[in-house]
């Protein structure tokens, strides 16, 4: 079964992109090659069992299993050792991609207390974007009476073949990515 946003991205985004950027071959028109998802959890220093629930967690957000992030440094001020369990990653690709950015966007996005919209600054040089979130309670697969702690996390779009920030912002926003409005 092909996922909602991948066949909106064939059927409507990609005639949309090629026209209003000027775009001769459709695979010139930009697109998210993956999703990662970060979580930093610097309290599992003094107890493990924090990132193995924030682990599990994650796994049940994305529905992939993710893989333990060790300290690639020791820093004494934060009490970090090298090797030092301090976070998960999930990296999504293809349908899983696709129907997690379905998710994200249309569920978990406006589930936020006082939502008004996502910043559009948050994109690097390369086009690609990153948004940062403060608890994981916005998801509907999370109970909330199971919750021991709330847990941030960083969700960046790998934008592929984008020229410049626009191409990879017109990408999002075409996907639905609710920007906040800009002041006048």
């Amino acid at each position: 079964m092909v996922p909602r946003l991948l066949e909106k991205y064939r059927n409507e985004i990609t005639p949309k992109m090629m026209e209003m950027f000027k775009l001769k071959n459709k695979h010139a028109v930009p697109h998210v090659e993956k999703i990662v998802v970060n979580m930093g959890v610097g309290e599992a220093l003094q107890d493990i069992k924090l990132l193995e629930k924030s682990m599990e967690e994650l796994a049940t957000i994305t529905g992939q299993k993710p893989i333990m992030r060790r300290a690639k440094k020791a820093i004494s001020n934060f009490k970090v050792r090298q090797g030092a369990a301090v976070g998960a990653k999930v990296t999504l690709r293809r349908a899983m991609m696709y129907e997690f950015m379905d998710r994200l966007i249309n569920i978990a996005l406006p589930r936020i207390r006082d939502f008004r919209g996502v910043s559009e600054d948050s994109f690097d040089q390369a086009g690609n974007y990153t948004l940062g979130l403060h608890e994981q309670v916005i998801f509907p697969e999370i109970e909330y009476d199971r919750i021991t702690r709330t847990q941030g996390m960083d969700i960046t779009f790998v934008i592929k073949k984008a020229k410049n920030k626009e191409q990879a912002r017109e990408l999002l926003r075409l996907f639905g990515m609710p920007y906040k409005e800009a002041k006048e």
